[in-house]
């Protein structure tokens, strides 16, 4: 009879599939290595056996204790599955960017799971990388597999990944892209197949923002790659090229490969599947892609595959005039985002309000482009006026004392109707586009586009 042990005994083996409706114009076949049929949806599975049995092998964990892992949800998954075989409990740490779905899946494994901000430095002690060091201290009993730094991540697709697609491929792959997070994925998977032919291009599909292709680390929406600070486990001297991909094209391509394959892939999946097309157009009849596809879509429907968050991210365009039609309109001369940086005073702001002429101002931390995560909150022109009328100090406080909360947020695809109707109940808009405060949008700005357009009717307004 052919019957698993357990559930560990299903990790790995996965299947390769030709990537034939998106790939079809491309001089070579790009192919995927579907991760997400593992029986915990995703690549993690592999690196989580191995770093809980090389903890069990050195006695970093023992019967009854607790694993407590930074995890954006895949290798917490992995985790808790080999937890619930061997009798460990599980705490997890997780950012405000991960998607509803999947804390609720961690929890459904029994897990406890604690949620910290996205947009503070590493070393932050609200970061999740610090919160999971704390609790490792607070938790007797505890192991943090740690897989930034566990060798043994790595070692698992040296010793699975790697090999699986150089048979699967009869020795015929010619270029592997896959995202890097930990590195662990990429790494070892480099590492076996460059040992079998040198000659293998190894491609690193990395969101911008993130230190692989030359950013800050700072925050972008795609969930699982990229990373602010360089891991051991990340080993560049593998790496033959690192292609930037946008988030914007992250999430349109997850949902193209899912609605043309039918393969339902999650964000990440789009940033690798992305690369791998891009890597394709330039190949020649004779090479073979191989793209890693890290997990399954099924935790991203209230996010990537949601319509109406894609449209309040900027990420997709109605029909009819829209939010950005009325930034095209604006008057010469305006900046397209103006905003105060927290340790600003509230002279500089009044003076920047005044030179331009605007009456609201969103408050946010580090430089263009701004992610939507570094908008903190907002001043606006009534209230520093109140400020100033109470004493003349007040206008050498910062910014970040007597700021209000956030402006609220409009896709700059969004109907000009949707605009108005919220611009009902307040005086200004944050506007998102490709996931990025681009500008802010007044009733005033809406007012002179409707004037300039007076023939569109409310029915065109609406999308």
């Amino acid at each position: 009879m052919e019957i698993f042990d357990s559930v560990l005994d299903m990790v790995g083996e996965t299947p390769l599939v030709r990537l034939c409706q998106v790939g079809a114009d491309l001089p070579c076949p790009v192919v995927a290595k579907v991760e997400a049929t593992n029986p915990g949806g995703s690549s993690k599975d592999r690196p989580a056996i191995s770093m809980i049995d090389a903890a069990e092998r050195d006695g970093l964990l023992k019967p009854g204790g607790t694993i407590v892992e930074p995890t954006s949800g895949n290798t917490g998954v992995g985790l808790a599955i080999v937890a619930a075989q061997r009798g460990y409990k599980c705490v997890f740490v997780m950012t405000d960017k991960v998607g509803v779905e999947k804390v609720d899946l961690l929890r459904a494994y029994g897990a406890e799971v604690v949620v910290c901000p996205v947009a503070v430095a590493p070393e932050d002690p609200a970061s999740y990388y610090s919160t999971a060091e704390r609790l490792v201290k607070e938790i007797p009993g505890a192991f943090r597999p740690n897989q930034y730094f566990n060798p043994s991540n790595v070692q698992a697709h040296y010793d699975t990944t790697g090999p699986e697609i150089w048979r699967q491929t009869d020795g015929k792959v010619t270029h592997f892209v896959a995202g890097a997070g930990t590195g662990g994925t990429l790494s070892g998977v480099a590492r076996y197949l460059k040992e079998q032919n040198p000659d293998i291009q190894i491609i690193a599909a990395d969101p911008e923002g993130s230190v692989y292709s030359g950013g800050s680390g700072r925050p972008y929406l795609v969930e699982g790659v990229g990373e602010d600070f360089w891991p051991p486990n990340y080993h560049p001297d593998l790496v033959d090229r690192t292609i930037a991909v946008s988030d914007q094209d992250s999430f349109l391509t997850a949902r193209e490969v899912t609605r043309k394959e039918g393969l339902l892939i999650g964000g990440s999946g789009g940033t690798a599947a992305n690369a791998a097309l891009t890597v394709a157009k330039d190949a020649s009849p004779d090479d073979l892609v191989v793209v890693l596809l890290p997990d399954s879509g099924r935790l991203y429907l209230s996010t990537v595959f949601d319509d109406e968050w894609m449209h309040g991210f900027g990420f997709l365009r109605a029909h009819g005039p829209v939010v950005a039609d009325v930034l095209g309109s604006r008057r010469d001369g305006v900046p397209q985002l103006l905003y105060v940086q927290p340790q600003q005073t509230v002279r500089e702001a009044a003076r920047i309000m005044s030179e331009h002429g605007v009456s609201q101002l969103p408050v946010a931390k580090n430089e263009m482009p701004l992610a939507a995560a570094e908008v903190m909150g907002s001043v606006s022109e009534l209230r520093l006026m109140e400020l100033a009328f109470e004493t003349d100090a007040a206008l050498d406080k910062t910014v970040e004392d007597i700021m209000s909360t956030k402006l609220r947020t409009i896709g700059s695809g969004q109907p000009v109707a949707l605009a108005v109707e919220m611009l009902e109940s307040c005086s200004a808009l944050l506007v998102l586009d490709g996931g990025r405060p681009k500008a802010v949008v007044s009733s005033g700005d809406v007012l002179t586009f409707l004037s300039q357009n007076a023939h569109l009717t409310p029915g065109d307004l609406s999308g």
